[in-house]
């Protein structure tokens, strides 16, 4: 495999706890592949994406690294990704002025 639909991979790395919640957030312009807004859950992912997923309290960085077949534990789940931190210019601190 060397892409997949946003929305299943989101469910199969566990972003989100059902398909049907990964496709919300991607129709409500909650996800960026490379930087870029998406808002329809059939667009593909291929390993080496960048995601930021906008979530209730946080924000994730994820780099795509593999995919999988079904949704597996946990484990396999940690797996399909690698986080990266977010810039220091979008953190909640910088956005009010105060300094670290």
């Amino acid at each position: 495999m060397d892409r997949q639909r946003i929305d299943k991979w989101l469910w199969h790395a566990r972003v989100v706890r059902t398909r049907a919640d990964a496709a919300a957030l991607v129709a409500a312009g909650h996800v960026r592949i490379n930087g870029r807004r998406v808002d329809a859950p059939g667009r593909v992912v291929r390993p080496g994406d960048v995601l930021t997923v906008a979530l209730d309290r946080a924000v994730r960085v994820l780099k795509v690294v593999a995919f999988a077949e079904r949704r597996g534990s946990a484990d396999d789940a940690r797996a399909l990704s690698e986080t990266l931190e977010p810039s220091r210019a979008h953190s909640p601190e910088r956005a009010r002025g105060e300094e670290a």
